[in-house]
């Protein structure tokens, strides 16, 4: 089986008939929103540097920086979802 073949079928498997707790569903989508974010922050920043209109790039520099103050609030929420999954941490038990 090739790689990206493996890697399908992992991807459909982990979606098919998923019992995934709502924690952990919550968890994942934040990975995905982060994923979709850094995405589109290396595009603004592409647009900056290889545009030649002064108002595409301010759009551009704008986009960016509202980019990155949603990328530190999932970042901030992807950490705390982390502290309550680890076993025993002091954040589980105040749940």
């Amino acid at each position: 089986m090739r790689r990206d073949d493996q890697t399908t079928a992992d991807a459909s498997t982990a979606h098919e008939g998923d019992l995934l707790d709502p924690q952990e569903a919550a968890y994942r989508a934040l990975h995905g929103e982060r994923e979709r974010l850094e995405r589109d922050l290396v595009l603004a920043q592409q647009h900056q540097q290889f545009s030649s209109d002064d108002e595409a790039i301010v759009a551009a520099r704008q986009r960016e920086v509202s980019l990155l103050q949603a990328l530190d609030r999932v970042m901030t929420q992807i950490r705390a979802a982390e502290i309550r999954r680890k076993p025993g941490s002091p954040a589980r038990r105040w749940q």
